[in-house]
């Protein structure tokens, strides 16, 4: 069995793959992360701070 590892995703991204790693880890779709992480920009202030350190953090897949 193969271990799951989050990684940012190289062909489904829109800026820069952490939405598609996600939906790729947690078996989503990344339309619907996209529209959290809006959400979350819009209502808490926190959407862009959270992306901005997932984009810093978790490595592109190989």
């Amino acid at each position: 069995m193969e271990e799951k590892k989050l990684r940012r995703s190289r062909t489904d991204k829109m800026v820069a793959g952490v939405c598609g790693g996600l939906g790729k880890y947690f078996a989503l779709d990344p339309t619907i992360l996209r529209v959290v992480f809006v959400l979350l920009l819009i209502f808490a202030g926190t959407g862009l701070l959270a992306y901005l350190v997932m984009w810093l953090v978790i490595p592109y897949e190989n």
